[in-house]
């Protein structure tokens, strides 16, 4: 554990680990990368797991929380909604918070668009919150009272018992509508279900296809019964409403009085074993979806996977216990910039060579999640980042959350608390933190600590750490006796394998701006931001200037038609290319060629997206109109554009101009772009806060859009998240859709015609004989050449920087960085590699021929018996 010291002895106190001497070594496959105490009884372990797909070994991150079922002082229960209830999802980072855990995952599969109520059965310190639904091969995992794990499938069985002895059986207990398995049936009909003060939502359910009636029960007793109608407002704490429908609704109505007692007993079954269940015997349950490891192998699956893209490489979790069943794993994998996800029977695999007995799927995708508790931290935070971006995390049915009840311990020691890594120039704070005997946070506020650093790799500035130069240094701090450490690593040049600026191209004009959000991903395959210190700036063509993320031009050189922004960090380049640019209409709905369509989501949400007279100077305009009214959590309203497929946006666009007529609605107003395969989401407006037309303009650059990108949807979100506030029925206008673009691209460079022969100092252009310093050379079958003749021919450049030994080519929009006796180079802010290494021949820098001009977009046509070559463009 980096930063660890012990500062006192322990003397007396129960182990912290349990007493299992069971160590599960991971396979060749997965191998643990690191290791680190959440509480006493729980370890986060990442690990980097290897599959093969397609021929080709891939490399995927998974993070296990390990709890060991033998320590008394941490246990699991099932997280719910907000306030501990269904039908209110909620993040997994939300029900940590609410509930005091210290770790937690997502749970139960759940319909997204419906009311958001897990499809099993979840019980949390022993009352059942949800039966399972009527669903085959759906599987559980519990513990029971003696903490003892098992994994299940079950159905549910109950019964009430009126005054009069007669009973009639329960269906369920707080379940949304659904399709029964395996006769598709619909799940209300002819059904008795309860509701208890767990279920929020005053529709119980929505869209049943059903008429209730239904029974309010408050301490065993009938205090109303309402024939063939709903039950106005929640359910209260001290009671539960019976819902019925036909056969269940005569019964009420022939058997059921006010006033009268009722009672009611329900249980689950084991489908396997047909053993009774009492939920009070359980300390939790939370379920999933297929069965995946059995015996410590991976099982069959116990029903159709394509609902959960069982296929595909996906971001999952899963739950499962060891085989002497000390040790419960809530396992994720990740899908993200750093990992590609798994499939299922990769899942599987990743289980099993972790020493995984028995396991399940849990729900995955967006949903999948992780939020734990460092070492020495008070907040829980987020373990890796998500697939819906970053640290947004989708609202969820329900979860999984790890606990502590250990008592305040002693201090048992000490962590630095901060980054690990650091770039070039920037500034870091630390601080000093404290955990007890049972690896809880602990007070540290009256310990002043002195900080050091043990390099010049990094310095203290008196307040901060700032990152000079790259390496590997320890920081440390010391109070009295005691002191704590960490490494600390300064990434140099050579541990980026890209680096990218948000913006690629920029309109070539006095005034023009654009968003710089520099970000490099690590040969690890990690991505980091780039602060702005780190990155040294060189202008070529222009005066600019950047501050607070925003690159401006100041002014341009006289005759240039092609300027660039170049960033280094520690040499490592990434450009930014401007030309003239121009405003290209991309659609005013006069003349539409294509078919435009409504979509709402959830599937309630209602509107039209047609093209109408605007009855004002904007002539034919597109109205999106939307009625959110029904419906549940977040909703959106989408006008898309030519089917499935989206329309075209011109290459190169680095701006989008829209006219917009506002509703007041305070809604969310975005579009959504086909990047070449990954979905990229542009912010029109982030409230739609006015009424009449305004005119809107966008800066694409941050989105790095690529050729052929596709505008695909334009429309509206209200978020659940202070829906009050926002209007629910509405319409907006959009009109005089426009995209600022390069005008020229390679067409600003004049046709050109280069000849040279091999060992010769004198070359031909466009008919015109000039000389070399340095004659074209053969090695190794390679042609080398003396690059800055070639370039400057075909409207180029290119710069020696003897200090590093590199060559600067630019050229159009690229830039191209070689490096004498390296084998790689930087291509626009990629690092690749080639077969062969510029040269240096009697004091001249040659470079291989095709590896530059072929990448500029020169023709190179190779003469074998004249040894010439021929350049053109």
């Amino acid at each position: 554990m980096a930063g660890l010291i012990w500062v006192q002895p322990v003397l007396g106190t129960t182990p912290l680990w349990g007493n299992s001497s069971t160590i599960y070594a991971a396979s060749s496959q997965a191998v643990k990368l690191s290791e680190d105490i959440i509480t006493s009884g729980a370890k986060l372990q990442k690990y980097q797991y290897t599959v093969t797909r397609s021929g080709k070994q891939v490399k995927v991150l998974a993070d296990v929380v390990q709890i060991d079922l033998t320590n008394p002082y941490v246990k699991l229960d099932t997280m719910t909604g907000k306030n501990g209830q269904v039908t209110t999802r909620q993040s997994v980072s939300g029900m940590v918070k609410e509930t005091g855990a210290v770790a937690g995952v997502n749970g139960d599969v759940f319909n997204t668009s419906g009311q958001g109520v897990a499809m099993g059965a979840s019980v949390s310190q022993g009352t059942l919150v949800t039966s399972p639904n009527q669903l085959q091969g759906m599987y559980a995992f519990y513990l029971d009272q003696n903490r003892v794990p098992a994994i299940d499938s079950f159905t549910f069985e109950g019964n009430v018992t009126a005054a009069d002895g007669s009973s009639f059986p329960l269906t369920g207990i707080n379940k949304e509508a659904y399709q029964t398995e395996p006769d598709k049936g619909y799940s209300h009909v002819n059904a008795m279900y309860i509701y208890t003060s767990a279920w929020a939502s005053t529709d119980r359910p929505k869209d049943s296809s059903t008429t209730p009636t239904e029974v309010l029960v408050q301490n065993g007793i009938i205090q109303q019964i309402s024939p063939g109608a709903a039950i106005p407002g929640p359910v209260p704490a001290d009671g539960y409403i019976l819902r019925a429908h036909g056969t269940a609704a005569n019964y009420i109505t022939t058997h059921l009085q006010v006033g009268q007692p009722i009672t009611s007993n329900y249980a689950l079954r084991t489908v396997a074993g047909g053993k009774l269940v009492n939920p009070a015997d359980l300390q939790m349950l939370i379920s999933g979806h297929t069965l995946l490891v059995d015996q410590g192998k991976a099982s069959s699956f116990t029903r159709s996977t394509s609902g959960v893209s069982g296929s595909s490489a996906v971001a999952r979790t899963a739950i499962g216990y060891s085989k002497d069943g000390k040790f419960a794993y809530l396992i994720t994998a990740e899908k993200n910039d750093n990992s590609s996800g798994l499939t299922l029977a990769e899942l599987q695999g990743f289980m099993t060579s972790i020493g995984v007995w028995k396991g399940l799927d849990l729900d995955g995708g967006g949903s999948t999640t992780l939020v734990s508790r460092p070492l020495g931290e008070t907040d829980a935070t987020l373990t890796f980042t998500t697939t819906n971006g970053g640290t947004v995390q989708r609202q969820v049915a329900n979860g999984v959350g790890v606990y502590t009840t250990a008592p305040q311990g002693t201090l048992k020691g000490l962590t630095v608390s901060g980054t690990q890594t650091l770039l070039i120039g920037q500034e870091a704070t630390y601080s000093l933190k404290g955990y007890d005997t049972y690896y809880n946070p602990i007070d540290t506020s009256t310990i002043s600590p002195t900080w050091k650093s043990s390099n010049g790799n990094v310095v203290w500035t008196g307040s901060t750490f700032k990152a000079v130069q790259p390496g590997t240094a320890q920081l440390t701090a010391v109070s009295g006796q005691a002191s704590a450490s960490t490494k600390v690593t300064v990434l140099g040049a050579d541990s980026l394998s890209s680096l990218s600026l948000g913006a690629q191209s920029g309109p070539l004009q006095a005034g023009a701006q654009v968003t710089i959000t520099p970000k490099a991903k690590l040969k690890t395959g990690s991505t980091v931001d780039v602060p702005a210190s780190a990155l040294k700036w060189e202008f070529k063509g222009m005066k600019a200037s950047v501050g607070g993320g925003v690159l401006t031009v100041n002014s341009i050189n006289p005759g240039v038609k092609v300027a660039y922004a170049i960033a280094r960090y520690d040499g490592f380049s990434s450009v930014i290319a401007f030309s003239a640019a121009g405003s290209q209409s991309w659609e005013d709905f006069e003349k539409l060629a294509y078919s435009i369509e409504f979509t709402g989501s959830p599937a309630q949400v209602t509107g039209q997206a047609q093209v109408v007279s605007s009855g004002d100077n904007h002539g034919k305009v597109l109205q999106l109109s939307y009625d959110m009214t029904a419906g549940t959590g977040s909703r959106f309203a989408y006008a898309q554009f030519n089917g499935t497929s989206g329309r075209a946006i011109p290459d190169g666009a680095s701006a989008m101009s829209i006219d917009v007529m506002g509703d007041s609605s305070l809604n969310w107003l975005r579009a959504e772009i086909d990047n070449n395969g990954k979905t990229t989401y542009v912010d029109i407006a982030k409230q739609v806060d006015w009424t009449g037309w305004k005119n809107i303009n966008i800066d694409l650059s941050p989105y790095g859009l690529a050729s052929g990108a596709k505008l695909k949807r334009i429309y509206l979100v209200n978020l659940e998240d202070g829906q009050d506030e926002r209007a629910m029925i509405g319409s907006v206008s959009l009109d005089n859709i426009q995209f600022t673009v390069p005008s020229g691209g390679d067409d600003l460079y004049p046709d050109a015609k280069m000849t040279m022969t091999v060992g010769q100092k004198s070359y031909f252009l466009n008919g015109q004989k000039k000389a070399f310093d340095a004659a074209p050379v053969i090695k190794d079958g390679t042609t080398y050449v003396p690059i800055r003749y070639v370039v400057d021919s075909f409207g180029g450049s290119a710069d020696w920087i003897a200090s590093s030994k590199r060559i600067t080519v630019v050229r159009g929009s690229v830039l191209i960085d070689l490096f004498v006796g390296s084998k790689e180079f930087v291509l626009n802010g990629g690092r690749q590699t080639a077969e062969v290494t510029p040269l240096i021949v009697n004091g001249r820098t040659l470079v291989p021929l095709r590896l530059v001009s072929e990448r500029l977009g020169i023709f190179v046509n190779w003469e074998q018996k004249t040894k010439s070559i021929t350049l053109q463009s």
